[in-house]
């Protein structure tokens, strides 16, 4: 009898602790007071299931707040008015969502925004990467709090917690790398002692963001919200991660550019690795690593049709299709880098340009050598690539191109490709047995 009574409750513990899910909502899922009512409606779905629930900066926020950090590091003059325009967009949204002024949250959110505002009020005290993690990683703060406030008001009692106590790095800012040691210390003490002490509790927290050692916010990467919420359901044994998106799954094409997508509606980590590689916009590139480790699925699904079946991302490999995937990506600049005097590019050359790339912080997304050059395609961010340039034009000689898009395509057929390229002029093109990828104009 005690055996038997023992057996339950160790299945009994091992179920309360395995429901736990992380939920991952982007901007567009929080862009108005009524997609923060849908996200509130989602969640009550999900009952006695412990959640720790990500979530991006609203809307447009993190591009608006890229123009406050240019306009106050390159001293434009506009950086106060930007700054008042993204304040409007949240108390508007506030407005929409709180009966009363006096609520806490709007107190929250000025205070919230003083942070920014001490900023652009004093002279840039580091490079542009630092000053804009400090400023562009607020935005999530003013989402999260936001989010937290109302679930509270609509009796979906929940926990704010702020991922820079949670996520520590090093100081890389704008790409910063995970501390897992730390990390995973601060995660499996505040949070998850949070999430066992009740069945159904709900925490609110951060993407995108982490701290340093010296408490300076830090960035994982654009659209790094997807990776943060793989680090929490790793370091937690999460039973899944789902990522809410306005899509109804992961599509094998971005339907912006291509008609007629198809939902890929089982594929295993290593395609989903290899699509997010070669630029994906649905997941982030560093998201799976941390899931497949654990085993842990990855679920995709509409938060504008939540209870359609999304798409599923386990280790599940004979899921696979042959479905050809397209893969857009816009704004590239392919740069050709060469020795003065013709001689060859070793690879003592090749050790030095990839430093000087990883120097300037330039991640290349697709790459071609021949006896006396070297060419790269690159995201064309500036001032990254100004400065990149710069360097390699000490040593080499630098040619390069803009306003180029690299199209990749997963499974692809020649009937496929011909299509894809016609009329567009190709700088450069690469063919594996399964990917082919055309750099064009």
């Amino acid at each position: 009898m005690e055996n038997g009574l023992t057996e339950n409750l160790e299945e009994n513990n091992c179920k309360s602790l395995a429901n736990m899910k992380v939920f991952k909502f982007g901007g567009a899922s929080v862009k108005d007071a009524a997609a923060i009512k849908n996200i509130a409606a989602i969640i009550k779905t999900f009952g006695d299931d412990s959640l720790v629930i990500v979530i991006s900066a609203m809307g447009k926020t993190t591009n608006a707040l890229e123009k406050v950090v240019h306009a106050f590091y390159y001293k434009t003059g506009e950086a106060e008015t930007l700054l008042n325009e993204v304040k409007k967009f949240h108390f508007q949204i506030l407005d929409e969502l709180f009966d009363s002024k006096t609520h806490p949250i709007y107190q929250e959110l000025h205070n919230t925004f003083v942070e920014i505002e001490w900023q652009i009020e004093d002279e840039p005290v580091g490079k542009f990467d630092f000053e804009y993690d400090q400023m562009v990683g607020i935005g999530e703060m003013l989402s999260t709090k936001i989010v937290s406030a109302y679930l509270n008001e609509v009796s979906c009692q929940n926990k704010w917690f702020d991922v820079r106590g949670l996520i520590r790095t090093d100081n890389t800012y704008r790409n910063a790398k995970v501390d897992w040691t730390v990390s995973t210390e601060q995660i499996q003490g505040e949070l998850a002692s949070f999430l066992n002490a009740k069945k159904g509790s709900i925490a609110i927290t951060q993407g995108f963001v982490g701290s340093s050692s010296e408490n300076f916010t830090t960035t994982l990467g654009r659209e790094g919200s997807d990776f943060t919420a793989a680090i929490l359901a790793n370091i937690l044994d999460a039973e899944e991660i789902t990522i809410w998106k306005d899509v109804e799954g992961m599509l094998n094409a971005d339907p912006k550019y291509f008609d007629k997508t198809i939902k890929l509606n089982n594929i295993s980590y290593l395609e989903a690795v290899e699509l997010a590689y070669f630029g994906a916009s649905v997941i982030h590139p560093k998201t799976i690593k941390p899931l497949q480790n654990k085993g842990i699925p990855l679920q995709v699904k509409s938060f504008l049709n939540p209870g359609n079946k999304g798409s599923l991302i386990d280790q599940n490999s004979s899921a696979d299709s042959l479905i050809p995937s397209y893969i857009h990506k816009p704004n590239q600049i392919l740069i050709s880098i060469a020795a003065r005097d013709y001689s060859f590019i070793t690879e003592d050359n090749l050790s030095a340009i990839y430093a000087t790339f990883s120097k300037h912080g330039v991640s290349i997304n697709i790459m071609q050598n021949s006896a006396i050059s070297f060419s790269v395609c690159v995201d064309n961010e500036i001032p990254k690539i100004n400065g990149l340039i710069a360097e390699l034009q000490s040593d080499y000689k630098v040619t390069y191109n803009t306003d180029l898009q690299l199209l990749t395509v997963r499974h692809y057929t020649e009937e496929i490709i011909e299509e894809l390229i016609a009329g567009k002029t190709i700088f450069l093109e690469q063919k594996s047995r399964s990917t082919a990828r055309f750099v064009v104009k």
